[in-house]
């Protein structure tokens, strides 16, 4: 596995998935400045990547949720790779919205799945895990029971690790900010003082500032 992620980090990084910039931060949705920006989503535009990512999901899923009998994906991120991971083991799949549809059904989770499914989440992203484990919370008043969430990448920020401890979720993912940082700076995308910056800011990135 760790050679998974190591060479997962790798094309993240060669697609322009991942942009470290510890000079010029960016604006995360929540406000935080940050000088580590992660799109997952654009792995889905490289045929062999989108394989890449489907294939680690499912070998995580097979690897540590071996009792799951259904899949679900994080809304919007995840819905595509949900689906993918669905497919390859034969699950019903769903996804699970931000927050109830405005119209029509007003749906939170948008598909059918089995009752009493043992559920799988896939996400993109951890970050907070905030977002992550409301999609949890939904599965669960729905009456499923969710066995574990799989994800393609996290920061590892202690606030998300202590959240999915409370919330009693095991989290797998393929790559994370350890492995990111350290292919970067083996290719020379950043320096030594660039990774100071960085490991600053992931102590406590809710209150970083350049």
């Amino acid at each position: 596995m760790d050679n998974f992620k190591k060479a997962f980090a790798k094309r993240l990084l060669d697609i322009k998935a991942i942009k470290l910039q510890p000079n010029d931060p960016f604006t995360w949705a929540s406000g935080w400045k940050s000088p580590f920006y992660c799109d997952n989503r654009k792995t889905l535009s490289y045929p062999d990547l989108r394989s890449m990512v489907k294939a680690g999901l499912v070998h995580a899923v097979l690897e540590h949720f071996p009792e799951a009998t259904a899949v679900a994906g994080v809304a919007t991120g995840a819905i595509a790779q949900g689906a993918l991971v669905a497919d390859a083991l034969a699950l019903p799949f769903c996804y699970v919205r931000s927050k109830p549809k405005d119209h029509g059904m007003g749906n939170l989770i948008e598909g059918t799945l089995p009752a009493g499914a043992k559920v799988v989440v896939v996400e993109d992203l951890i970050s907070t895990g905030g977002s992550s484990l409301k999609a949890v919370e939904a599965l669960r008043q729905a009456g499923f029971e969710v066995v574990g969430m799989v994800a393609s990448y996290t920061y590892g920020f202690p606030v998300a690790a202590q959240a999915f401890d409370e919330a009693r979720v095991k989290l797998v993912t393929l790559t994370d900010y350890e492995h990111v940082v350290a292919q970067a700076e083996k290719t020379g995308y950043i320096t030594n003082q660039d990774i100071a910056t960085l490991h600053e800011w992931r102590k406590d990135p809710a209150n970083w500032k350049k």
